[in-house]
């Protein structure tokens, strides 16, 4: 029988106009104490962006979208953030924000597999069609 892991998750919302509260889905971020996992995956989708916020910084936005991988992976790339736990870079990442780039909630999730539970919540959250 597989290992069932325990994870808690956010999704990554770009909110271009904050005193709007719209927002799409950029990415999805799995953390697993119990596994020292902490994994996101990002992809947004720059025309639904651009058709929300025609005037939005595109490559600001992007880099900031980058900084979140790296800071999971941790290392030197996760900057000041690399001293920390995963756990404690997770806590960090969701941590409440009114600026352009926000999680939802942390929710919690059962599965066997964290990378393929990242990509599920990536085709379900975010690969929208």
């Amino acid at each position: 029988m597989p290992t069932l892991h325990t994870y808690d998750y956010a999704i990554v919302r770009v909110v271009p106009r904050v005193e709007r509260g719209e927002f799409i889905n950029a990415g999805a971020i799995v953390s697993c104490k119990a596994a020292g996992y902490l994994k996101a995956a990002i992809a947004l989708d720059d025309a639904r962006l651009l058709a929300l916020a025609p005037d939005v910084d595109l490559p600001t936005i992007h880099a900031a979208l980058a900084a979140i991988p790296a800071i999971c992976a941790g290392g030197d790339a996760a900057g000041p953030l690399k001293h920390l736990s995963a756990r404690e870079r997770f806590d960090w990442l969701v941590a409440p924000r009114s600026t352009s780039l926000q999680t939802s909630t942390v929710h919690s999730g059962r599965c066997d597999n964290l990378d393929r539970a990242l990509d599920k919540l990536m085709q379900r959250m975010v690969h929208i069609a």
